[in-house]
């Protein structure tokens, strides 16, 4: 793993307009994110759905464009506006798994005619070559039996193979995944986490991988970036923020996972209620549900404090 981040995201914030009658709002999507991750490193980010998560991928995608900050990939500034040569060099390097396999294949395309399209597109040599030893790095084997196929022609985690095989066609360095074995039975999923980690340690890919899943997270991760109405609140190594968490949110979501070796589930009582991201709290996001808060908290977003390595955003951690 390098020193240098190979992406860096500094105080990116996101909104999105929504229309009621006729007053225009919006919703805070994502605030105030500023996160380095490293080439090689695989870091997940954890948070309730519609916390951020998929959007932060998005805007490293440049699928949508962030409304201030910066992003920063292999130290420069990606621009909100690429020339064509950028736009395919950043496209050859940065990939993208969708988290439902079907509907991100082409259902009139055979497996061969989806493989082959990023590679003429980026002009690639050998391209039957190419494709061929795709499938085999996804375990698709022997190709011969799959390049023929339609994607409603092979099971659920064969389409997500189809799709990693997709995203690595181009030897990207970035791999965003977005909650990729979320739509696969749980038989599946293990093989599909167990792929991406291959890949990575064949290749030295980078991953920004987006889950609700702790257990998933864990497994796969180097580090974990929890994530809550649209800010990051805790971020550290994998083991320490599943095993030991520190911030009140990542606490109440290690208490809601499911732990196989309890025979009696924990109650949680009342948690209270995700935020609304039109109007966010003032001050800690978290604030209105955490049983620590304290006035500050209210009106003030704690800024970051380090604890042996670990950034939490919480003012218990001020000392």
């Amino acid at each position: 793993m390098s020193f240098s981040p190979v992406i860096s995201f500094d105080e990116i914030t996101k909104k999105f307009p929504i229309r009621k009658g006729f007053k225009v709002q919006y919703v805070h999507a994502v605030r105030n994110v500023s996160l380095d991750i490293y080439q090689g490193e695989i870091i997940s980010i954890v948070g309730e759905s519609g916390c951020g998560k998929t959007t932060l991928l998005r805007l490293l995608a440049r699928i949508y464009l962030e409304d201030n900050g910066e992003i920063v990939f292999e130290g420069k500034s990606i621009p909100k506006r690429f020339s064509r040569r950028e736009e395919l060099e950043f496209r050859r390097k940065v990939q993208m798994i969708f988290q439902d396999p079907f509907s991100s294949l082409n259902p009139v395309k055979k497996i061969y005619q989806i493989l082959k399209r990023p590679l003429e597109l980026q002009k690639f040599d050998n391209v039957e070559k190419r494709i061929y030893e795709a499938l085999e790095e996804v375990e698709l084997t022997p190709p011969d039996n799959f390049i023929n196929k339609y994607p409603y022609e092979l099971s659920g985690g064969q389409r997500q193979r189809v799709v990693i095989a997709r995203a690595i066609i181009t030897k990207p360095s970035v791999i965003l995944a977005d909650e990729p074995t979320s739509m696969l039975d749980v038989s599946i999923r293990a093989g599909i986490m167990k792929l991406m980690l291959k890949i990575r340690d064949d290749f030295n890919t980078t991953y920004l991988h987006v889950t609700h899943d702790l257990a998933a997270s864990r497994y796969i991760s180097d580090r974990i970036a929890v994530m809550y109405a649209g800010m990051l609140l805790e971020v550290g190594l994998s083991d320490e923020v599943v095993l030991n968490p520190l911030h009140p949110y990542t606490k109440l979501l290690r208490k809601a996972a499911p732990d196989p070796d309890k025979l009696v589930s924990e109650k949680l009582g009342n948690t209270g209620e995700v935020p609304n991201l039109i109007t966010p709290p003032k001050g800690c996001p978290f604030e209105p549900r955490c049983n620590y808060s304290m006035e500050k908290c209210k009106n003030t977003i704690p800024p970051y404090f380090e604890i042996d390595g670990r950034k939490i955003r919480c003012f218990l951690f001020e000392k």
